[in-house]
């Protein structure tokens, strides 16, 4: 997420202090917090396989459409998968290209999303990894969605809406028991383009955002003021979303929603991780934090 620029914008020397002191207390905390080095994995992500979909199996696909085109997804189906069953789906986007200088790695590409897996421990739930097109729609891209300057959303809704129509239509996918997961730049992704526009809004049951929200701070395209971020939270409509990262990132939306009277647009769920790592490879490991974001989804497509 570090290649992410922000967009200058007026602000008083208080505030700007204010920052300063937010950013510098934000790095103390996490030098005290554990590395995810420090915890042994106990899942590990299952390898992409190219033949046909079947329990237990990750494999690309390509939603209808999208065909003649570089586009694609993987597929997770669950190891108690079974044709004539109904599943709750985990719709994931992960974050933009990024290396970290503590070891954290985000190859901005479905291949290295690991939310889902994590969250249902492979069993019960089919596992969706989109990609973000470009503003053709014809490639993946691997920081943010679109092409610059634009950042065109709408290619990437698009192929969204027809990957989870199918998961649906032929895989069992539950159509009331969809959620939405992202990590970094898909985390902002959960509102921005997951609350874009009312089709696509209407979709989700819940939503997982780690580390980072739409709103909080304002990137170097059109839409990120505060005032379009709420705008797009209308559309939570009361849903359930769970906050989570590390250090203070969680406390720090909490802040941000609380501030702007926002905590009213949804059923918020806010929570550290307990590491200090830009990294969603903690949801490979035990933590509290998992345990409590298990327990938040199992409530939510109950």
């Amino acid at each position: 997420m570090r290649r992410m620029r922000r967009t200058p914008g007026p602000a008083s020397g208080t505030f700007r202090t204010a920052l300063v002191l937010l950013a510098l207390t934000a790095r103390a905390v996490c030098a005290e917090l554990p590395d995810i080095s420090s915890v042994p994995p106990d899942l590990v992500l299952p390898v992409v396989s190219h033949i046909a979909p079947g329990p237990g199996l990750r494999v690309p696909a390509t939603a209808p459409g999208w065909e003649t085109t570089a586009v694609s997804h993987l597929l997770y189906l669950p190891t108690d998968w079974k044709p004539a069953a109904k599943f709750p789906v985990l719709v994931e986007w992960t974050g933009n290209q990024y290396k970290g200088p503590t070891g954290d790695v985000c190859p901005g590409t479905p291949e290295g999303a690991k939310l889902g897996f994590g969250i249902s421990g492979g069993v019960g739930c089919i596992w969706l990894t989109l990609p973000y097109l470009d503003n053709p729609g014809k490639q993946p891209v691997t920081t943010w969605w679109g092409n610059a300057p634009e950042y065109d959303p709408e290619p990437t809704l698009a192929y969204c809406r027809a990957a989870v129509r199918e998961v649906c239509e032929r895989f069992g996918g539950d159509a009331e028991r969809v959620v939405l997961a992202g990590f970094s730049r898909g985390a902002i992704a959960v509102n921005y383009l997951g609350l874009h526009d009312a089709e696509t809004a209407r979709l989700w049951r819940g939503f997982v955002c780690y580390s980072h929200y739409d709103g909080v701070r304002r990137w170097n395209w059109s839409g990120t003021d505060m005032e379009s971020a709420a705008a797009r939270l209308k559309r939570l409509a009361g849903r359930p979303q769970f906050v989570c990262g590390e250090a203070a990132n969680a406390e720090d939306t909490r802040l941000f929603l609380e501030r702007n009277s926002l905590l009213g647009s949804g059923e918020f769920t806010f929570c550290g991780t307990g590491f200090r790592n830009h990294d969603d490879a903690w949801i490979l490991r035990p933590s509290e934090a998992r345990t409590r974001l298990r327990e938040w989804f199992r409530k939510v497509v109950q």
